[in-house]
């Protein structure tokens, strides 16, 4: 009788909150209720409503975006996961999905599935013991997330935009209802922020931190400026490659995209944040291609610097993995590529518009670049002509210019909460008593900031690449703020960890598996009629295991 009502209040809220979402006029303000609320829609934010959905409590996802999925559905197909071991539960069955899809010969359109090079991120993409694949395309993943939508019943009201300045009401406490910009108030026990930007969080007045901690803060070795640290090749390195307009002429100016800012003392915090990228999902496929365009306001000046690098005898094109039907997932390579670095630091704080101009100024920089590959003559012939033969993908982002539409958001603002993972959780120096998930990806930033040198040089900063000893666990209380400060909140991706530990939590399984374990200390919440911060633990944990989370790890030598 219980899961009926459950079934028939989750019914009756599906269908006032379309008659709201298509009958509500901008100016008039509406009250929809559930017991649950998420602001997002990534695949954290899936995972959550997904787990709520199966533990019968009723829920809205209420999200800026038009299209779910986050990154996940946005280019990064080639998914960076570290040990497959430790994926469980919510964001396993992602996978699984996924790879079911590649099962039916039909999916391979582009492509026989016999000629797909299975290689995938540190591991086999078409992994037939797990039954998961972890590359695909973003179309399919986007197909998997609205099957999991469709199959549980939930609502998601969509192009919705919270009110970040007046929209967030809290009471003693907790937070009673939100509001978007169109007036449409939502009131819940249990609010969830789910978006890469710590928006809610933020809103709700909860601690934060935006860019890089000194590593004196939390006791680190790589948080904080590291200069002449090259973990990997994004990076100068001892290439001389002046950054004056005239070749070693300070009095010239400075080439576009290098900082005249200093770059701080080694091991000193900052504002600056690591760079974004789209993750373009292109092709070679004859009859898949869509052209690389040449932007309205090219300028190919802006791409001086890579006409140096070039000169210098380094030729940064590609990177990335490949994924299935002749397709990459692109990502950036080299000392000047698709990461725009610098030119995002004021995007996490910044109001709707103001990031509306920052994500233009990235894809027109992005658009440019491609341009740039394929025609400017500093670009050898041969290279010319072979990134002339691959385009977007005609059948990916069909309703945005074959475009992603989402740009990577690599960090943006990062609560301080009850619990702060450090590089010390993820290192095995300091144990986790609470854990609900695991990571065990390279604790991994990208380059922060692109300045001269006292040589006077051009040289990037902040490329970092660390390995875990092994998979670590994640404490509970990186997903809870303070108690004192919110008591009904819940974040499963600006979540509170120090910059170089996000660098190893900000994977898209990782974001599932707290979106789940989230999820579960919600319901969890409801059924005992306890605040967030209440539930024991050993019950949490319990739930978290039954329900195939993974919260401990013993390699195979142990």
């Amino acid at each position: 009788m219980k899961r009926l009502i459950k079934v028939l209040k989750s019914t009756i809220l599906t269908a006032l909150a379309l008659y709201y979402l298509g009958c509500t006029s901008n100016k008039e303000a509406s009250d929809i209720d559930a017991e649950v609320v998420i602001y997002g829609g990534t695949s954290a934010a899936i995972a959550t409503a997904v787990q709520l959905a199966r533990m019968n409590k009723s829920l809205i996802i209420v999200c800026p975006e038009k299209h779910i999925g986050g990154l996940s559905a946005s280019g990064l197909g080639f998914t960076d996961l570290g040990n497959k071991q430790v994926i469980g539960g919510i964001s396993k069955e992602f996978y699984q999905e996924i790879y079911k899809h590649y099962q039916n010969d039909d999916a391979w359109r582009w492509q026989p599935r016999d000629e797909y090079d299975n290689v995938g991120q540190g591991t086999t993409a078409i992994d037939d013991e797990y039954k998961t694949m972890w590359t695909f395309e973003p179309h399919v993943a986007e197909q998997t997330f609205e099957k999991f939508v469709k199959g549980h019943n939930i609502t998601i009201l969509r192009d919705k935009w919270l009110d970040r300045e007046n929209g967030v009401e809290v009471e003693d406490g907790k937070i009673t209802a939100i509001t978007m910009l169109d007036g449409t108030t939502y009131k819940a026990n249990i609010f969830v922020d789910a978006t890469y930007e710590g928006d809610l969080m933020a809103a709700a007045g909860i601690n934060y931190h935006v860019g890089r901690e000194a590593n004196s803060v939390y006791n680190e070795q790589w948080n904080g400026v590291q200069k002449e640290q090259f973990h990997h090749s994004h990076n100068f390195g001892d290439r001389k490659i002046s950054p004056y307009v005239i070749p070693g002429d300070p009095t010239s100016g400075v080439l576009p995209r290098i900082s005249t800012e200093p770059p701080g003392e080694q091991g000193s915090g900052d504002k600056r944040v690591q760079a974004y990228n789209y993750r373009l999902c292109t092709t070679n496929a004859e009859g898949n291609i869509v052209p690389f365009e040449k932007p309205e306001n090219y300028d190919p000046a802006q791409y001086e610097l890579l006409r140096r690098v070039f000169k210098s005898g380094r030729y940064s094109m590609f990177g990335g993995g490949k994924i299935p039907n002749k397709k990459r997932d692109v990502n950036n390579v080299g000392p000047f590529s698709s990461d725009n670095i610098g030119m995002n630091y004021e995007y996490p704080e910044a109001p709707y518009e103001k990031r509306k101009e920052i994500l233009e100024e990235h894809i027109n920089y992005h658009k440019g670049l491609l341009y740039f590959w394929g025609h400017d003559e500093s670009v050898p012939e041969r290279l010319r002509e072979n990134i002339r033969k691959w385009g977007l993908a005609k059948d990916e982002f069909v309703d945005n210019g074959h475009w992603p539409y989402q740009i990577y958001v690599r960090e943006a603002r990062r609560m301080i909460g009850d619990y702060v993972m450090t590089e010390n959780e993820i290192m095995g120096r300091k144990k986790v008593t609470k854990p609900i998930g695991m990571g065990s990806y390279t604790m991994d930033s990208h380059n922060v900031q692109r300045y001269i040198t006292e040589e006077g040089y051009v040289q990037n900063e902040g490329d970092l690449g660390v390995e875990p000893p092994g998979p670590y666990q994640i404490h509970l209380g990186t997903i809870l703020p303070k108690k004192e400060e919110c008591k009904n909140l819940l974040v499963t991706a600006a979540v509170s960890s120090s910059h170089i530990a996000f660098g190893s939590i900000r994977m898209e399984p990782v974001f599932m598996i707290l979106g789940q374990s989230a999820g579960t200390l919600a319901a969890l919440a409801l059924e005992k009629d306890k605040d967030i911060h209440e539930i024991p633990y050993p019950t949490l944990r319990e739930k978290l295991l039954a329900d195939g989370q993974v919260l401990e790890y013993r390699s195979p030598e142990e």
